[in-house]
């Protein structure tokens, strides 16, 4: 549907798109957010591969605790988080005051859109890598050592190649995510593609240059695509010898145990224990204003209801997604892997415009209502569940589906009995990346959702552009309190 409209937008008047996508800035602007895609996607990738070996597979103490603090940063919104780490950290921040000095280094531009967006992203890399972790058969590890290769080269040439397809999904999800961010380079001051793309829809109200410049956005996502399917392809990534695969055991640190320890720390401190300090700083502050808890709570259930429906849709929409792209890949499942993934490379914005165009012209029983805002909901957050399941599929042997088949089963009866139990944990994943994104998502929220339908990110973004930013902290505060039970349930539980 997204892509729909930018067609039926663009071929309206095709001039005017045009000369909007040739203008000498834009280029600049499309190399600019493609370097900060890509630094984004590797500094995430670095972050989020460490930590899911050490909370899936090392004996690091507190684990559930760490796999839950690691998560958390997704629930924070990117502006949000910009917004405090310039509070924090930037000129006239509380560091500066508290260390007494006149000037500190600057975080606006491009250092600290990529410093922050690493560190709010990298659980979009960290949640899929660790599912696939913990499917890794234990035999091929064990035949490595005994071939006398150290535990680096064993981490090298036999566990870093089976995680590829987790990697490189949820590189690309992470990329994807910095080229359509609007809130973060804005308070950051970094000039992206996406922000002019707002700027063209909000002040002059031109909607035809900037579908063509999300059009763009679309082509740079096909091309990513491409990388990221050449990455994993003629690859296999399950076991292929006789008999079941052993629950994969815990690797001891011994010296390393420590060192493992203040990683995590220094990681949770910056992503999530930072913010949520100065959140309660803030909300301490008599600037915070009085709190309506009525309209709070009411907002907070609502939010959960809208994300839990989601991650519910989602996940079922992803299985046949997931298993074509792993079992029958070719130029189907690329289409449909395309198609699936273009909601999430687009800025909120357009996919809320096309769902109103939608809504308007062709179902208006459906405008302004709670399936219709669901649907754009899914649309920008399949794509979260699908990586998941697809790398966890991607480990399961065929031979397995085969011999159920050849025993009488039915391929939903194989689906429900060989293939949904061996990849709950991709799945569980999928379910916790869709059910954070969704519960902090805006803009879907202002256009789609029925009217008296608050959530927990539109109260903020209502009290903030009122008064003072700080107004929102205790809505902010109760937006990750309502979604960490979640995470815990999704994540610190897994056995």
């Amino acid at each position: 549907m997204p892509i729909f409209y930018l067609f039926v937008v663009i071929l309206d008047e095709p001039a005017a798109a045009w000369q909007a996508i040739w203008r000498p800035a834009t280029l600049s602007l499309l190399l600019r957010s493609l370097a900060l895609a890509v630094a984004v996607g590797f500094t995430a990738t670095a972050v989020a591969v460490p930590l899911a070996w050490l909370t899936g597979r090392s004996d690091l103490p507190w684990r559930r605790g760490w796999t839950v603090l690691s998560v958390l940063p997704l629930v924070i919104p990117s502006y949000i988080g910009a917004y405090l780490f310039v509070s924090a950290f930037g000129p006239r921040g509380e560091l500066q005051k508290l260390l007494g000095v006149d000037q500190l280094p600057s975080l606006y531009g491009f250092v600290g859109a990529w410093i922050v967006l690493t560190l709010f992203t990298f659980p979009l890399v960290l949640l899929p890598v660790r599912a696939a972790m913990r499917r890794l058969d234990p035999t091929l590890e064990d035949a490595a050592r005994g071939m006398g290769r150290s535990q680096f080269e064993v981490a090298r040439s036999v566990i870093l190649p089976q995680l590829i397809p987790a990697i490189g999904a949820g590189a690309l999800l992470v990329s994807l995510y910095a080229l359509s961010d609007f809130g973060a380079v804005s308070i950051l001051r970094f000039d992206s593609f996406t922000q002019v793309i707002y700027q063209s829809y909000r002040s002059s109200f031109d909607r035809t240059a900037a579908a063509g410049l999300a059009g763009v956005l679309v082509l740079v996502l096909f091309v990513l695509l491409a990388a990221e399917r050449r990455v994993r392809a003629r690859r296999s990534y399950h076991r292929i010898g006789p008999g079941s695969a052993r629950i994969t055991e815990d690797v001891a640190l011994g010296r390393w145990r420590w060192p493992a320890v203040a990683f995590c720390t220094v990681v949770a401190l910056l992503s999530f224990v930072m913010p949520v300090g100065m959140l309660i700083f803030w909300s301490t502050q008599s600037i915070a204003g009085d709190i309506d808890w009525s309209q709070v709570t009411t907002a907070a259930a609502n939010s959960v209801l809208l994300a839990g429906l989601t991650a519910a849709v989602a996940v079922v929409a992803a299985l046949p997604v997931a298993w074509l792209g792993a079992r029958a890949p070719g130029r189907l499942s690329r289409v449909v892997d395309g198609l699936t993934t273009s909601g999430y490379a687009l800025p909120g914005i357009v996919v809320a415009l096309a769902m109103v165009f939608v809504g308007i012209r062709l179902v208006p029983a459906l405008y302004q209502s709670l399936p219709m805002t669901v649907i754009a909901m899914v649309i920008i957050c399949l794509p979260l569940a699908v990586t998941s399941t697809r790398s966890a599929v991607l480990q399961i042997p065929p031979r397995l589906e085969e011999a159920a088949r050849s025993s009488g089963r039915s391929p939903l009866a194989v689906l429900a009995t060989v293939g949904i139990p061996l990849t709950r944990i991709g799945i569980l994943a999928g379910a916790a990346l869709v059910f954070v994104a969704a519960i902090k998502e805006l803009p879907i929220v202002v256009l789609l959702s029925p009217i008296g339908f608050d959530t927990l990110p539109l109260v903020i973004w209502q009290q903030s552009s009122r008064s003072f930013f700080e107004s929102g902290a205790i809505p902010a505060l109760m937006l990750i309190a309502v979604t960490a039970p979640g995470v815990w349930l999704l994540v610190g539980r897994q056995r």
